[in-house]
């Protein structure tokens, strides 16, 4: 498999990002060489394991503004970049980016490289719907779960009007322009060095191909390759008993209405106290991430293994 790697002085000096990558190796299923994964790790070792997974097309420099507050109350704090974003290796290929590839790398970091247990999961956009998948086939290593703005589709549910039309924009735009397509999924619009930090990671189109395939991978019909998966999956949330957090924002037009199925069908968010996340938009971490922490912290609290 064919990759590009953003060179390192592109994330020099980047605003309120002072934290150290890690990084190791997932398998290259064309049978090339392994491709790097980094990932920040920050907080004591025997903290709760907090995973924070982003989504479409940002990294991990979204959680720049929760890691701290989250490391503040004693959590060890995951934050990985996806294989195609951020600072792991980006395969150059469309066709190289698959739903299952990145589940199956993510199930490989977590799990073979770091053998992370009892982890309390916050996912968002494709976080969750690589993170949820992970947690349908492996619950066991799972201790807690939080979704904002996010969701599980199996290809069987109406598609929103402005996913459609993010859809179609990502594979027409002749500049994807990833810092401008984070700005536009706020309320209030990023300062330019906010922006030139989630550009940071693609230097040009060639670094590009994962964050224009994503919006294809997601399931919208019941033929799309994921949909059996995200089914079976959506069979083990539906017995999913343990602590299940709902926090969505009230600014997001995507997935506007998606936690009343989490809701509705996850055992495990009975009892719990759900927040809806006031003046924020698609990228709710990146507008109310203090906000947002502190209600992961309380959510930990409330629930503890």
């Amino acid at each position: 498999m064919e990759r590009v790697r953003t060179p390192d002085e592109r994330f020099a000096n980047l605003p309120d990002f002072d934290f150290d990558p890690v990084y190791t190796a997932v398998g290259d299923p064309t049978g090339g060489d392994e491709l790097r994964v980094a990932y920040l790790d920050e907080g004591p070792d025997d903290g709760d394991v907090v995973l924070l997974l982003h989504g479409e097309p940002s990294w991990s420099f979204l959680y720049r503004f929760m890691i701290p507050v989250l490391v503040g109350e004693g959590h060890r704090v995951i934050a990985p970049d996806l294989v195609g974003f951020g600072r792991s290796d980006k395969p150059s290929h469309r066709e190289d980016h698959t739903y299952a590839r990145h589940v199956e790398w993510m199930r490989e970091l977590l799990f073979d490289r770091l053998a992370l247990n009892d982890v309390t999961l916050f996912a968002q956009d494709w976080g969750s719907l690589i993170g949820l998948r992970v947690v349908g086939e492996h619950p066991e290593h799972f201790a807690r779960v939080a979704i904002g703005n996010g969701g599980l589709p199996t290809g069987e549910e109406r598609i929103s009007d402005a996913f459609l039309f993010w859809q179609e924009y990502s594979q027409t735009t002749p500049d994807f322009h990833v810092g401008g397509i984070v700005s536009g999924g706020c309320v209030n619009r990023l300062s330019p060095e906010v922006v030139a930090g989630y550009d940071a990671p693609f230097p040009d189109d060639t670094f590009k191909e994962g964050a224009r395939q994503f919006p294809l991978l997601v399931p919208t019909s019941r033929d799309d390759p994921a949909h059996d998966a995200n089914v079976a999956a959506w069979g083990v949330l539906r017995n999913f008993a343990k602590p299940f957090h709902c926090c969505f924002s009230d600014g997001d037009p995507i997935t506007k209405g998606a936690d009343q199925k989490f809701l509705a069908e996850v055992p495990g968010t009975k009892g719990q106290a759900h927040v809806v996340i006031e003046g924020a938009g698609h990228f709710l971490q990146e507008e109310k991430g203090p906000e947002l922490a502190r209600v992961l912290n309380l959510f930990i609290a409330a629930n503890p293994t």
